[in-house]
């Protein structure tokens, strides 16, 4: 591609939840900032595919990022959602151990909330957990007040409109073919573009570690975990989320709800090679298997197929989940890029602060 080049400040590349937060904290402070999008609409794949849970920050290593920022970022999130108005709902959550050989992983759950600052878990007996929620069959568990849900898609109408608001642009249908580091900061190429930013924000979701090593060559390899999502027709039988204690790869099959009350259920962990969001159903015995251990009654016939989502993993099958990366210049040596690699849950919950770490990287060498 030839002819002129435009420069902006900043470009982000991915317009899902943590790139419109970084976007539009960018802007904020006064950058100029355009988001390149592949697809139609904001947030059409992982951002808009998952739980839509306020993660209280319980499960992660102590000091890790993704404790860290799941813990600021939920406080972050509640503040923004109660001065925006987007829509949440602080109903919080049981971690319920279905037998006695769980029960010490619950006890590890306190402690590690404890060290993260994530809040009290409050120990729950098994009549307790029968009391609160009726058709939860336990022998213990523990409960968090600090999580919670929220309408996603709502959340990142509202970051657009914020970064929209502070002259941030998106350009929709917008792939980027090519990458090139250049004196200054990073080349990005499109079909009907050619641009140059100071700052390069490579938060490309699944494709971000394809993204990556057209600039590093020592770059992550991608690996995907698709996860499937029944919803549960009727009435209601929970009021707030249950969860199992969690699995490799995830925090196992668990209950949620939107801020109508519709029940769901998922998601489960399936590896798969490429980026696929089909619904196979062949796994739906596990699946409920996985339900009743928790909820013997469950009445099958309820449960439909609702969707799938595609966790963006940086570590293969059977090896333990990574942190999030968050690599700046001083990290693999390129100047002006900044990639974002293995941000999948506890993501969108700690969305505005990946944002403000991002923004404060950048302000240091901004010229």
């Amino acid at each position: 591609m030839g002819g002129l080049v435009d420069r902006v400040d900043s470009i982000v590349i991915g317009a899902g939840v943590v790139g419109l937060a970084c976007a539009r904290m960018l802007a904020i402070r006064g950058h100029d900032v355009i988001v390149l999008e592949k697809n139609a609409l904001i947030g059409e794949e992982t951002s808009s595919r998952n739980s839509e849970v306020i993660h209280a920050g319980i499960y992660y290593p102590t000091g890790s990022l993704k404790a860290r920022l799941c813990v600021s970022g939920k406080r972050l999130l509640y503040e923004y959602c109660a001065e925006h108005q987007v829509a949440f709902n602080r109903c919080g959550k049981m971690i319920v151990a279905t037998g006695e050989e769980q029960l010490e992983t619950i006890h590890a759950y306190i402690r590690q909330a404890a060290a993260n600052g994530a809040g009290e878990l409050r120990w729950l007996t098994a009549q307790e957990i029968s009391t609160l929620e009726p058709e939860v069959v336990a022998v213990g568990g523990v409960y968090s007040e600090t999580t919670g849900i929220i309408d996603s898609h709502a959340f990142m109408l509202s970051l657009q409109g914020e970064l929209e608001s502070h002259g941030g642009v998106i350009a929709f249908n917008t792939e980027v073919s090519r990458l090139t580091a250049v004196v200054g900061g990073v080349r990005v190429e499109t079909e009907d573009l050619m641009l140059e930013a100071r700052w390069l924000i490579n938060s490309g979701g699944l494709w971000a570690a394809e993204l990556a090593r057209q600039l590093i060559d020592d770059g992550p390899e991608a690996y995907y975990a698709r996860g499937h999502y029944y919803a549960y027709s009727g009435k209601p039988p929970f009021s707030r989320l249950v969860y199992p204690v969690a699995d490799t790869g995830g925090l196992g099959v668990h209950v949620t709800m939107d801020m109508a009350g519709q029940v769901k259920f998922g998601p489960d962990v399936c590896w798969i090679d490429d980026i696929d969001y089909a619904f196979d159903s062949s796994h739906r015995e596990d699946f409920v298997a996985a339900i009743r251990r928790y909820y013997p009654n469950l009445d099958e016939t309820r449960l439909h197929p609702s969707y799938t989502g595609i966790r963006p993993k940086i570590t293969p099958p059977g090896t333990p989940a990574s942190d999030f990366r968050i690599d700046s210049p001083a990290e693999h040596g390129v100047a002006g890029l900044i990639n974002l690699l293995g941000i999948e849950s506890p993501g969108m919950t700690a969305a505005l602060a990946i944002a403000e770490r991002v923004s404060e990287i950048a302000a240091l060498e901004l010229c």
